[in-house]
């Protein structure tokens, strides 16, 4: 259902917002209609007042969290001059992008990664995730562009595809610093082919 005042629509995005928090903290298995209405401190019948499933909940709550990692990276990619940048600050802007600017925060990492394999269970994800998943590439195409170096969308396709494997493999391995290591992936790929 849509909120169609303006206490409607606070609610429903604060229960958007819980939603978000709790995907964030303890993943999808955290996100329960009980749970988004004593976080966000509404009472346990606006979740399904104001959506039709848990699902369309979910998929608020990814797309709130994504749409804002998108809009940090274009404000980064905004404020960055045009031309070359050194590859230390490439990268970086390209990790801070991909698995989040806080190299301590590794909730937001998994998070990510989560959004992504869970689409294959979840397939009312997929159309968001398709849509967020293009706009991630273009956006690490510009970053790449606006730094002086253009490349293809496949070498991009690739090189996002490094990073995610490079950093699953981390959270596997236990690896203490997951970003460094992509950090390190990503110097030696793009030293390969320029």
């Amino acid at each position: 259902m849509t909120a169609a005042t303006p206490k409607g629509e606070r609610r429903r995005q604060a229960l958007v917002e819980a939603a978000a928090e709790l995907l964030v903290e303890g993943g999808f298995d955290a996100v329960r209609h009980r749970a988004v209405a004593e976080r966000s401190g509404l009472p346990l019948a606006s979740t399904t007042y104001y959506f039709d499933s848990l699902d369309e909940l979910v998929t608020a709550a990814v797309e709130l969290h994504g749409r804002a990692e998108l809009a940090s990276g274009r404000a980064k990619l905004d404020a960055l001059p045009d031309g070359a940048a050194d590859d230390d600050a490439l990268i970086e802007l390209v990790l801070d992008l991909l698995v989040g600017p806080d190299v301590t925060d590794t909730e937001t990492m998994l998070l990510r990664y989560e959004r992504l394999v869970a689409t294959g269970r979840r397939p009312y994800l997929r159309p968001l995730m398709r849509s967020m998943g293009a706009e991630l590439q273009d956006l690490v195409s510009d970053i790449f562009a606006r730094s002086g170096r253009d490349l293809a969308a496949d070498r991009v396709e690739e090189l996002i595809a490094l990073v995610d494997g490079t950093m699953v493999n981390a959270f596997i391995e236990l690896k203490s610093d997951p970003r460094g290591v992509a950090a390190r992936m990503l110097r030696k790929a793009l030293s390969r082919h320029e």
